[in-house]
């Protein structure tokens, strides 16, 4: 009896929970996206008094860079804390702001790349008004906050994300984000490629 209540338990709590397909993370995405948004803007209408803009390069309230960016970090960096004890996750804080800092970094630099391949710039220029930076494109201070903000993620919301979308069915919920940001993404595509709106 103790072996399979343990074996329950380490179920619940590992990174192969069940539960734990492809609409789980689609919902992650999505909640992430969100986040990133809301980040985003109040930086630019609290921290900075720029006034509101959408950030994001699609029409919703939403930013897929950090969906995106999000379920790397869950993919790679939480499975070093994932199911650990309070110790190990401790111990581990400092590689976790690491990675989340360098993936982060390196995921801005491409879809810099891209944006502007795609639309001719990308919506971070901002950037060359850094100490550090490199072309624009990337830089030391946003990047520190990314390692501290994806540790905050994955050591405190990631966690209750994990309980709230294993405990219910994600599918509907998931096809429902999916057909959404699949429709924002065709029009974003037929305004900037073919020119249609």
């Amino acid at each position: 009896m103790k072996k399979k209540s343990k074996a329950k338990k380490k179920a619940r709590i590992g990174s192969g929970a069940k539960g734990k397909g492809f609409s789980f993370y689609i919902c992650c995405f999505f909640v992430y996206s969100l986040l990133g948004w809301a980040y985003e803007v109040f930086l630019e209408t609290v921290v900075y008094h720029w006034g509101f803009t959408n950030r994001g390069v699609l029409f919703g309230p939403y930013c897929p860079i950090y969906g995106f960016g999000a379920l790397v970090f869950i993919f790679t960096v939480y499975r070093l804390i994932n199911g650990k004890g309070l110790k190990d996750r401790i111990l581990l804080a400092p590689t976790v702001f690491l990675g989340c800092a360098i993936i982060a970094t390196a995921l801005e630099l491409a879809v810099s790349y891209v944006l502007e391949a795609a639309m001719g710039y990308w919506p971070w220029q901002t950037y060359v008004d850094y100490a550090i930076n490199y072309q624009g494109r990337v830089a030391l201070s946003p990047s520190v906050r990314f390692g501290i903000g994806g540790t905050v993620f994955l050591y405190v919301l990631q966690p209750v994300l994990d309980r709230l979308f294993t405990r219910f069915k994600t599918r509907k919920l998931a096809i429902v984000i999916a057909c959404i940001m699949l429709v924002d993404t065709g029009v974003f595509a037929a305004r900037h490629f073919l020119g249609w709106l």
